[in-house]
């Protein structure tokens, strides 16, 4: 409750309401609205609870530090849908789907309010909504609807559901999802009040598959269709089949069997888009002939999670004639190869899939993938070769193991190290600077670093020896490799010179460093 709410309801016993004017299509409507809907209320505290709420959280989501919202037994679609976006708590907005509802002459004595500001898309989630209410009041508010979330309420009557969605005509996507409907039977005639509802979510209902039967019988423009987390281990196939049916989410559940999923084809024909993820389906064990026949619309399938671990499963998928989109993560098979591998392995397999895993698949990278899957299977023994690899030999010919090249830069070289009439062989780190290697060679040449120059000889130089004078340089800028020299001068008194004995690829001359 806001500051300025408080003190109007502790200025008096009972809050007054405003008479509010509101627009709408047929004009300028002014109605007393005081009163009706606090002779609903049981007490005080619950009035307050929805009339004052967070006028922040407009969809209803009840702040983690708030009290709970009250345990009604009874509440119906109609009493939620007028408390939450009534005027009080679901202020007038403009915007796509949002609009002033106002009610026709109801009844005498009839709890609802003149008017509601409801929008074409209802959140009722989570409000304890057990029952339909007054067919009349949905009929007269919801008309324009199209979109209705009813999910985690208390509804387990498929009549009052069918009596909500018989009064809103415009209805095309429908949320039942969390409602207690495992034990609940639907009449057929119930079902013809979803008849014009394209999209169905039936998560976590538990609904049988019977009743799934049952709606999709009735449904003839139904397009999506939501059956995730229902513990489904066997379903039944349907003798009239849903050809409007485009996508199924079935994630979730348990059909390990594909004799299971093989139901699914004819019943949704026209079927494109198949998710289901953690189903633990163990193989694919049908013909290519029936494959093909299966399922010949399915352009996307979602096998997340699966049981599948053959190479012969994934190459079955290349029967059906419209797919292009894959995805297939977290399957046995894959588990012991590396990223590159799964991936590299996956497109080669799969040639006329254009998306894996949700990455687009290249020309190029189909290539390099089918490269690959030869090379990689190239020592395999004759009897154990795979039916692909024989088909992209015909592509591509057998090729030859790529050269392993180690691109990786040097970290030791064997230099020898010639300081006047000395000469020692010495590995040296590349990774270190020139100041580090003077103190390394410290006790080679007997010299402490301030008395020495060093110079570097690249054998196959022809400049000559270069002075390494800069003492924060690395080595491996050098490119200093085995059999490379080292030479080190040691310094002179100010005013003379030290010449130092002749070199062979120094072409016998003497080198004089600079004062």
């Amino acid at each position: 409750m806001t500051g300025p709410q408080f003190q109007k309801l502790c200025s008096s016993d009972r809050p007054s309401l405003q008479k509010p004017t509101m627009s709408c299509d047929s004009g300028l409507v002014e109605r007393n609205i005081a009163g009706a809907h606090l002779a609903r209320l049981t007490s005080m505290s619950v009035w307050l609870f929805y009339h004052f709420g967070d006028p922040a959280d407009p969809e209803g989501m009840w702040d983690s530090g708030a009290v709970d919202p009250p345990e009604e037994e009874g509440r119906t679609f109609m009493q939620v849908l007028s408390e939450k976006y009534s005027p009080e708590n679901f202020p007038y907005r403009r915007g796509p789907g949002m609009g002033v509802v106002v009610v026709p002459t109801l009844p005498q004595g009839s709890p609802m309010k003149d008017r509601l500001n409801l929008p074409s898309v209802l959140v009722l989630a989570g409000c304890g909504i057990s029952h339909a209410g007054e067919q009349r009041e949905i009929a007269a508010f919801c008309a324009h609807v199209m979109e209705l979330d009813l999910s985690h309420n208390k509804l387990q009557d498929w009549h009052e559901i069918s009596k909500i969605v018989s009064n809103i005509p415009n209805l095309d996507f429908l949320n039942l999802s969390s409602n207690p409907l495992s034990e609940v039977v639907l009449e057929p005639s119930g079902a013809k009040a979803f008849a014009r509802v394209r999209r169905l979510v039936l998560n976590n209902t538990q609904v049988s598959w019977n009743t799934v039967l049952i709606l999709t019988r009735d449904m003839p423009e139904l397009e999506e269709l939501f059956l995730c987390l229902n513990e489904y281990t066997t379903v039944s196939a349907s003798t009239v089949p849903c050809p409007t049916l485009r996508l199924l989410h079935i994630t979730d559940n348990n059909l390990q069997d594909w004799a299971e999923v093989r139901k699914i084809g004819p019943m949704f024909p026209g079927l494109e888009t198949l998710v289901m993820s953690n189903c633990n389906l163990s193989s694919i064990q049908d013909s290519e002939e029936m494959l093909r026949r299966l399922f010949p619309n399915l352009r996307s399938i979602n096998l997340h999670n699966s049981g599948l671990n053959r190479w012969e499963d994934i190459e079955k998928l290349n029967q059906f004639p419209k797919l292009e989109d894959v995805r297939l993560q977290g399957i046995p098979l894959l588990q012991t190869y590396t990223n590159t591998e799964r991936r590299s392995l996956m497109v080669a397999h799969l040639p006329s899939v254009s998306s894996l895993n949700g990455s687009v698949v290249t020309d190029g990278e189909r290539e390099d993938s089918e490269r690959f899957f030869i090379r990689y299977h190239v020592d395999y023994p004759e009897e154990e070769l795979p039916y692909r690899y024989h088909c992209l030999v015909t592509k591509y010919g057998k090729l030859e193991p790529l050269a392993e090249i180690d691109l990786r830069p040097r970290c030791h070289a064997k230099v020898e190290v010639h300081c006047e009439d000395k000469v020692a062989e010495v590995s040296i780190r590349l990774d270190q600077t020139v100041a580090e290697l003077k103190k390394q060679l410290r006790t080679v040449v007997q010299l402490s670093a301030n008395q020495m120059r060093l110079y570097y000889i690249d054998k196959e130089c022809v400049f000559g020896p270069e002075e390494m004078k800069y003492h924060t340089r690395a080595l491996h800028s050098y490119s200093i490799q085995d059999g490379d020299e080292l030479l080190v001068v040691p310094k002179a008194g100010r005013g003379t010179t030290t010449t130092a004995k002749p070199l062979s690829n120094l072409n016998s001359k003497t080198l004089t460093p600079p004062p």
